[in-house]
């Protein structure tokens, strides 16, 4: 595939990305209005809080580092070795949701059971929900790297969707279930999302589609871990790179929820206030999620598909090259036409938008205030994002590690600013957010 097709695709990818998660953020919007006036904010907050802390935890650390390191590069590798080393990302989030799922269990406050019933088994469905979602990760990285833009459409419309419908019906028929309702929905979701991907690709693989494409894997059975006689079960350069990306993902995701973190461990804020704060964070996040996010992710396959890994500028092509920076040109003039933009009305407007999504509840006190910070923050969100997807899709692995040395001083300022002062942390988590954006898009 040509560097001209592949913007065309990546384009399209981005495009639909996008329209993917206005949809989203419309309706879990909504949902979040509508269980408000059936659900205490302190399920509210306990779930989109704690609990969607312990699912994008393991989620993340399990597989990000295998996602940037397997994307990079050519289609055209060996797709045996390659789905061999995604195939760890389910034992390692077994680990992690073990693990972290006895600390939540343990170490962690217990919400007082007549408020917030149910919380083990809350604990217990969202770490389960996180391993199924890693089931389908092989399927996944094989589909995004050569953009099937329509099964990320459908897969993700369809977990949704189910996940909302589950949610209304419980939330009408049984109030009472508390968190019982919200497992179900995140069993629900993660579960249509993996039937998505392995339901197309039975129907896909050996069709006549799959050999005109020349598609590299011909049966299912090729997508489990194989063995291959005479060969290293997996690509040890790979592999490298993925322990490079495994170590920054850490501090990457310490970033990401530093204010979760801060919230979970040492409650500095009641469960209600979470879920408060959560709310005016998810909508002053929505230029984030509905536009720079899906860029973020599409032109990253982009630029590591365009540019060669390790290689200096002047051994690559220099069409590739000219063509990648103009593209990078072009996003930060967008991006950052879009931030200003939503600088200027969000600064204005914050006080007029929580009244009308929440009522007083959310446009008395610190929440306008809260939001407008957020409006600020957005433009730094409009430049971070595209050049760490360019970033990261042409470092090497020794820079990738020089990059992991500088991130914990960022990550110790943080969250020293986080500790400064009870009284203000909600201000100060807000206005001291996570440095990239680019963490995994929770529907809660």
């Amino acid at each position: 595939m040509g560097s001209q097709e592949v913007l065309s695709e990546t384009a399209r990818l981005a495009s639909s990305s996008a329209l993917l998660q206005i949809l989203f953020r419309v309706i879990t919007f909504g949902l979040n209005a509508f269980t408000l006036r059936y659900v205490s904010k302190e399920i509210i907050g306990l779930v989109n809080v704690r609990l969607t802390l312990l699912y994008s935890t393991v989620v993340f650390l399990a597989r990000e580092a295998f996602r940037r390191a397997c994307l990079s590069g050519s289609t055209k590798r060996n797709w045996t070795k390659t789905i061999n080393l995604l195939w760890l990302t389910v034992p390692l989030g077994v680990c992690w949701s073990l693990f972290l799922g006895w600390i939540w269990l343990q170490l962690l406050e217990v919400p007082d059971p007549d408020v917030v019933p149910y919380y083990e088994i809350g604990v217990v469905a969202f770490g389960l929900s996180s391993v199924v979602e890693l089931l389908g990760e092989p399927f996944w990285v094989l589909a995004q790297a050569h953009l099937f833009i329509r099964l990320k459409v459908i897969a993700e419309s369809l977990s949704v969707i189910s996940k909302c419908i589950l949610t209304v019906i419980l939330v009408l028929l049984h109030p009472q279930w508390g968190l019982y309702i919200f497992s179900l929905a995140q069993l629900l979701y993660t579960s249509v999302l993996v039937l998505c991907y392995v339901t197309y690709f039975m129907k896909f693989l050996g069709s006549p589609e799959a050999r005109k494409k020349s598609f590299p894997v011909s049966r299912m059975t090729d997508l489990l871990p194989s063995l291959v006689e005479g060969q290293t079960v997996v690509d040890w350069k790979e592999a490298k790179l993925t322990w490079s990306f495994f170590k920054q993902s850490f501090l990457k995701q310490m970033l990401t929820e530093g204010e979760r973190y801060v919230m979970t461990f040492l409650n500095v804020l009641s469960f209600g206030d979470q879920g408060v704060y959560d709310i005016v964070n998810n909508l002053g996040s929505l230029v984030a999620r509905f536009i720079f996010l899906p860029i973020e992710e599409s032109f990253y396959v982009f630029f590591a598909k365009v540019l060669e890994r390790g290689t200096a500028v002047k051994l690559q092509k220099q069409d590739d090259i000219e063509m990648a920076a103009a593209v990078l040109e072009s996003l930060l003039k967008l991006m950052l036409l879009v931030g200003l933009s939503i600088m200027v009305f969000g600064y204005a407007y914050s006080q007029l938008a929580l009244d009308i999504y929440g009522g007083s509840m959310l446009s008395l006190g610190s929440g306008p205030g809260l939001l407008r910070c957020y409006s600020l923050y957005v433009l730094l969100l409009a430049v971070n994002g595209v050049t760490e997807c360019f970033t990261f899709a042409s470092m090497c692995k020794e820079e990738v590690d020089r990059l992991n040395l500088s991130s914990p001083a960022t990550s110790v300022s943080q969250h020293a600013f986080s500790l400064l002062d009870d009284h203000l942390s909600g201000l100060i988590l807000l206005c001291w957010p996570c440095p990239s954006h680019s963490c995994v898009c929770l529907i809660s």
